[in-house]
């Protein structure tokens, strides 16, 4: 590896830092300001209230106490909740939910993919007809219509009408009651996979390349899936990336509608009872998330590009 493309990643990795220790401090702030206090029991005397402050030290200097916290959050301790699960450990509590919503985030994005790229290419072989205009006005009503409409909708339609699926989740039954927030989920990657897919397939089908590969003779199913289809994929990729973290960040609303005991669902919850440790912890690990993913896909560029690596340092 080249020394200018050490210095390239050197440059972006320093600068994602800088920008999660900035991120860390805005969400410190906001959270030390909120109205009212982590410490939520009104019997409590004034003696008692700030026996339990001194406890978990907020009675400290705010500076005093960020200090603290990106000290112990560089062991893994992210402190213990205040109301909802009373001591318990925030990374513990976090962590089980990140595991669920992960794997919903991956599952919905694999669904996504394969159908959106399939809707894509079909719009793209069949450019200008009734289906490519059904194909297109499909994928941008799934881009519209955010994802917990479609959970209300399949929750009204098919857990409350048609009691095909539960309600809520069930861990005895997590497979069935998965259904509902990862097809709510899908829906949105269904949509912009399958717009990126068509646009660059139409691309790639009016190319000079694909004509000369014609010329020679190729039938259309190895002009599709060897030369249209795996060139049009390379755009497709980088979008994972993003379209993953965002997933990650929406599933808040969708994880509440359907009763899914994960991430967005805790900080939701957290928020509500003004549980200051849960609230960071869930905020600064979809930051993190967020920031790593883009760091990938910007070395990732640079290395594959030296343009994009030339330009970023100009």
């Amino acid at each position: 590896m080249s020394k200018s493309t050490l210095k390239y990643i050197g440059k972006r990795l320093l600068i994602s830092i800088a920008t999660l220790f900035i991120i860390l401090v805005v969400l410190f702030l906001m959270v030390k300001f909120l109205p009212g206090s982590p410490i939520n029991n009104e019997k409590l005397s004034a003696g008692a209230r700030a026996a339990i402050e001194a406890k978990y030290g907020l009675d400290k200097p705010i500076p005093v106490q960020f200090v603290y916290y990106v000290k112990s959050m560089l062991t893994g301790d992210f402190g213990v909740s205040y109301n909802m699960y009373k001591d318990m450990k925030v990374a513990t509590l976090v962590g089980k939910a990140a595991k669920i919503s992960f794997m919903y985030g991956i599952i919905a994005v694999i669904i996504g993919t394969i159908i959106g790229m399939a809707l894509g290419v079909f719009a793209a072989l069949h450019k200008n007809t009734i289906w490519d205009t059904l194909a297109t006005a499909l994928s941008v009503l799934g881009v519209s219509i955010p994802s917990f409409v479609f959970a209300m909708l399949i929750l009204i339609v098919f857990a409350s009408k048609l009691k095909i699926l539960p309600t809520g989740y069930s861990s005895r039954n997590a497979i069935v009651s998965s259904i509902m927030p990862i097809s709510a989920l899908s829906v949105g990657v269904i949509a912009n996979v399958a717009r990126f897919t068509r646009t660059e397939m139409v691309s790639v089908l009016n190319s000079e390349y694909m004509t000369l590969a014609k010329a020679k003779g190729l039938d259309r199913k190895t002009l599709i899936m060897k030369h249209a289809l795996r060139n049009s994929l390379i755009p497709v990729i980088t979008i994972l990336g993003p379209i993953l973290v965002n997933l990650m960040t929406g599933t808040m609303v969708v994880e509440k509608i359907c009763s899914v005991p994960g991430l967005g669902k805790l900080l939701v919850n957290s928020i509500t009872s003004n549980d200051i440790n849960i609230i960071l912890a869930c905020s600064f690990l979809y930051a993190a998330m967020y920031i790593i993913m883009m760091l990938i896909i910007d070395v990732s560029y640079g290395i594959i590009d030296p343009r994009i690596r030339l330009g970023k340092d100009e």
